[in-house]
């Protein structure tokens, strides 16, 4: 197996003694300073993230549109330039392979996705194009992510630029000191969110102008500890803890990532049946946990003796003073105010998600 590859700011990282570790198939920060005191940051004013897991790939060619169109889970046609949105990829069996944030740009769709999800989803891609003219390929861009009620003037004092009204997913292409750079409108935390594309040569020069406005916005730079306990308040899943080769989209609660008027794309019919038939077996839900040590992933739920859940991520939460937890529950016993217990004996309560509601709602 190859080692995960770094992110082009782990030297410059390294030397303002923040903690490197994996994150989603790249070596990224996972903090610099107080976990606690960077999601507090984020909640309160803004956060400054190094989004080198996250890697992109182009599909292009005279058919790329339609060919995406029957592949993914969401309607891309209704997509114009500078807009994107939120899909999955499905097998035939409706489960979900991999998550996606596609971006329509002018003759091509740019797809975001987890660093150890790429390989996986342009393999994917590539099976299903046959008699269409689509080319596919990686791009080398890494991201930066401005995150926090006070992310947008950050990001517009540390470019100089008024941004114009903008919804999520909504992006556009600018230069930065001379590198070519794309912002992204798009939240990871629950609070208003944009992101900065650009190349590996031109991310130190946007790290260190965000960084040098710190002090006026209240900005702290943020790993991907803090990230993980605020995409748990916001009740964002991600793959791997809560998405996975074994979930439904409905199950996880992904209807913004389906369209269910927009005709067959691959496990549609498995989606459809789900929707149709009203309700599923399992449902992704929070949990307010009585106990000061969050729950391990994998940790049962019990009611009256039998397994009705399962714990997939789980931290204290700085924005509630609680533990808290994200769980597939049976829908016998999904109804916020259930009491249930974990196999080690600790007393939870149902709730739904999010636990802590942002600067705007959670997307994904």
């Amino acid at each position: 197996m190859p080692s995960p590859p770094k992110t082009p700011l782990a030297d410059y990282h390294a030397s303002q003694r923040a903690t490197l570790g994996q994150y989603h198939g790249a070596i990224v920060p996972t903090r610099f300073s107080d976990p606690v005191a960077e999601h507090r940051a984020v909640r309160a004013a803004s956060g400054l993230f190094d989004f080198s897991f996250r890697a992109k790939f182009a599909v292009k060619g005279r058919d790329h549109a339609r060919f995406l169109q029957r592949v993914v889970s969401n309607d891309v046609t209704k997509l114009m330039p500078g807009q994107g949105t939120y899909a999955t990829l499905l097998n035939a069996q409706g489960r979900i392979l991999v998550d996606l944030r596609l971006y329509c740009a002018e003759d091509r769709f740019l797809i975001d996705t987890d660093a150890d999800l790429r390989d996986k989803a342009m393999q994917t891609f590539a099976r299903y194009v046959v008699g269409d003219q689509v080319e596919l390929e990686p791009v080398e861009l890494f991201a930066l992510a401005f995150q926090g009620p006070r992310a947008r003037p950050l990001l517009e004092k540390t470019f100089h630029i008024d941004l114009p009204a903008m919804q999520e997913f909504d992006h556009f292409p600018t230069n930065y000191a001379g590198f070519p750079v794309r912002v992204v409108c798009a939240s990871s935390t629950g609070e208003e969110g944009y992101e900065v594309w650009v190349g590996a040569k031109g991310m130190l020069a946007i790290w260190a102008a965000a960084c040098g406005q710190a002090p006026t916005y209240d900005m702290l730079p943020c790993g991907s500890e803090a990230l993980e306990s605020l995409r748990i308040e916001a009740g964002i899943p991600r793959y791997g803890q809560e998405l996975g080769e074994d979930t439904l989209p409905l199950e996880a609660g992904l209807f913004n990532a389906l369209s269910f008027n927009k005709g067959c794309y691959i496990g549609q019919e498995i989606v459809e049946r789900a929707r149709s038939r009203g309700h599923i077996n399992w449902k992704l839900l929070g949990l307010v946990v009585d106990a000061a040590v969050p729950p391990q992933p994998g940790e049962k739920l019990v009611s009256d003796e039998k397994q009705v859940g399962e714990v997939t991520s789980a931290c204290i939460s700085p924005s509630l003073g609680k533990t808290i937890a994200l769980a597939y529950l049976r829908r016998e016993v999904a109804e916020p105010g259930t009491k249930l217990a974990l196999a080690s004996g600790a007393g939870v309560e149902v709730t739904a998600l999010p636990f802590y509601q942002g600067s705007i709602a959670s997307t994904a």
